[in-house]
């Protein structure tokens, strides 16, 4: 699966194509041979989001998962930029607990794309599954003007 790779303000990011849809988003990655269609939409995208000027990203998405993973994915998808919702939120509209929910979340493969830093614990944080933890899931709730759910 080919990997091409953009610079961001948070660090170089891999963006994986299979089958004209987006599968992962990786960190750290060094090598960038030419991109197709998807992957410069994809880094176009980004670069948008990390201007201030994309709020809702608009790219075709396969994550890996099994069905109620990809539910969870599709939860996390409908939160808007700049709000969050809690796992306990998310487990109440999928009629399941909130630990599984974390589970779900933690295993993105897609993060920021699929906005798992909007969700939070009902007491705290919770977790993030991409590179820097909870350090990077701040930031970019800071990028989004969330931060007053930090407080």
């Amino acid at each position: 699966m080919p990997t091409v790779s953009v610079e961001t303000p948070i660090g170089r990011i891999g963006l994986v194509e299979d089958d004209g849809a987006i599968t992962k988003v990786l960190w750290s990655v060094d090598e960038n041979p030419p991109a197709n269609a998807v992957q410069r939409e994809a880094a176009g995208q980004l670069n948008a989001y990390f201007a201030g000027e994309l709020t809702q990203f608009d790219l075709p998405l396969k994550p890996a998962g099994s069905d109620f993973q990809k539910s969870v994915y599709r939860q996390m998808l409908a939160i808007p930029f700049g709000e969050t919702k809690t796992y306990g939120e998310i487990a109440k509209a999928l009629e399941g607990m909130p630990q599984p929910v974390g589970q779900a979340c933690g295993s993105n493969p897609i993060p920021i794309i699929i906005p798992c830093h909007r969700v939070l614990a009902a007491n705290g944080l919770g977790g993030f599954s991409g590179f820097g933890g909870v350090e990077m899931k701040i930031t970019l709730l800071r990028h989004e003007n969330a931060y007053p759910y930090l407080i």
